[in-house]
C-alpha cells in the first residue's frame, strides 16, 4: 500500500512539473513573438525619442507625458491582444498598433 501510494503521488508531482514547464515555453514563445516583438521595439524606440527631445529641450513635459501616455495605452492595447490569442498578436491588431505607433510618432517629430 505504501508503494502504491508513493508511486501516485510522484505521478501527480511529475504531471504537475510537466504542466508547468509547457506553460513556461507557452509564455516564453509567446513574449519572444515577432509580431509583439516589432510592436514592443517601436514603443522603446518611441520612449527613447521623448527623453531624448526633452533632454534637448525640444519637447516640453507636458506634451512627452501626454505621448508617454499614448505609448502606455498602445501597449495596454498590445497586452489585451496578446491574452486573447494564447500571447501573440494577429497581423490585423499589429497594423492598428502600428498605425496608432505612427500617430505618437508624427507628434514626436513635430
Amino acid at each position: 500500500m505504501k508503494i502504491a501510494a508513493r508511486f501516485a503521488a510522484l505521478a501527480i508531482a511529475g504531471l504537475a512539473l510537466g504542466a508547468s514547464a509547457s506553460a513556461y515555453a507557452d509564455t516564453a514563445f509567446a513574449s519572444n513573438h515577432p509580431r509583439r516583438d516589432q510592436v514592443n521595439d517601436r514603443l522603446q524606440k518611441q520612449n527613447h525619442r521623448i527623453h531624448q527631445q526633452v533632454r534637448q529641450g525640444e519637447l516640453g513635459r507636458g506634451k512627452a507625458a501626454r505621448l508617454h501616455r499614448a505609448d502606455h495605452h498602445i501597449r495596454q492595447e498590445e497586452r489585451r491582444f496578446a491574452r486573447r490569442h494564447n500571447g501573440t498578436i494577429t497581423p490585423a491588431e499589429q497594423a492598428r498598433l502600428n498605425r496608432q505607433e505612427n500617430r505618437v510618432s508624427r507628434q514626436i517629430g513635430n
